[in-house]
């Protein structure tokens, strides 16, 4: 027959969601192994676990309805009974403190009266810890990548997170999406930091842990980022790097420069060209410098009578 999971949480067969979230919440509570320390407390606690695991999960608990708990664990065909392959029996994970955490949003309600040996917590003013003392959750740290065009212009980027919130019992939670914007400002740097206050998960006895998202920058074709300049590397043959030539580059604001060579380009011959790096945060209409340096493409051979011509330009 199995066990009547209805029976170990205390309620009638077919109970309301919102009684089953009720009765768990009641004896996992009276039996937690921080309050209860009574031998027996710590089995009630897992059986009270495993009732609530599948009675909260509207197709678990379709299954126990019908089928009871040998064809929960047994496996059922699809659709209660019509054609097709059978559904894997279900196994609980066996970790009470697993599901506890869950249904309280990842908080231990008892850490405000209790240590973790047990022991009542005191304070210096006041004796017992009330429960409006509250901690808050480490931050919560995630990176933001973004390409040079977006940390040159500035734009807006929406993120949608999944935190766990409180329900209007007070008492329990579930998961709810929410878009986050983030104003991006032009000349923001890599590791850059963007907090959202208390945006983390939700729970009775925490303060919501800060969101932080950590700019990173998104390779990109053309430019290298150093500080406010930006790095172009130009592949030249040797010839113009002898003689002069214009290398044309296109901007990240889509614009075309010439810029002419007119000195022999060498291994560490770089050419500044001054305000078209980077926008200064403090001062968008400020830019850093860009700065061209040369990848010379050598002639892997030349006839007898080029290295003549070059012996007559260049003796030796």
């Amino acid at each position: 027959m199995g066990r009547d999971f209805y029976a170990m949480l205390d309620i009638v067969a077919g109970a309301s969601d919102e009684d089953i979230k009720k009765a768990y919440r009641k004896l996992a509570l009276k039996f937690h192994p921080f309050k209860n320390k009574e031998p027996e407390a710590q089995h009630k606690f897992k059986k009270i676990a495993e009732a609530y695991d599948v009675l909260s999960d509207p197709r678990k608990k379709a299954v126990y309805d019908k089928f009871g708990e040998e064809g929960l664990k047994g496996g059922i065909p699809d659709s209660f009974g019509g054609e097709g392959a059978w559904t894997s029996g279900y196994t609980y994970h066996g970790n009470a403190d697993k599901t506890f955490r869950e249904f309280f949003g990842g908080d231990n309600p008892f850490a405000d009266f209790y240590n973790v040996d047990g022991s009542d917590v005191i304070t210096a003013f006041g004796g017992l810890r009330g429960r409006g003392v509250k901690k808050q959750d480490p931050p919560i740290e995630r990176d933001l990548y973004l390409s040079l065009e977006d940390l040159f212009h500035g734009c807006t980027k929406k993120i949608k997170i999944s935190r766990r919130v409180m329900n209007e019992d007070g008492h329990t939670s579930s998961i709810r999406d929410k878009i986050l914007s983030i104003e991006v400002q032009p000349g923001w740097k890599p590791s850059t930091r963007i907090t959202f206050p208390k945006e983390g998960d939700q729970g009775p006895n925490i303060i919501p842990a800060d969101i932080i998202f950590i700019v990173k920058e998104k390779p990109h074709m053309r430019f290298t980022r150093q500080g406010n300049d930006l790095i172009y590397v130009a592949n030249i043959a040797l010839g113009k790097a002898l003689t002069g030539c214009t290398i044309d580059i296109n901007t990240l604001d889509e614009r075309l420069l010439n810029i002419p060579i007119n000195d022999i380009v060498h291994s560490t011959y770089n050419k500044v060209v001054p305000g078209e790096g980077m926008p200064l945060s403090n001062n968008p209409l400020q830019k850093g410098d860009l700065i061209i340096s040369f990848n010379i493409n050598f002639p892997e051979r030349l006839s007898q009578q080029n290295k003549q011509f070059i012996r007559q330009a260049l003796p030796l």
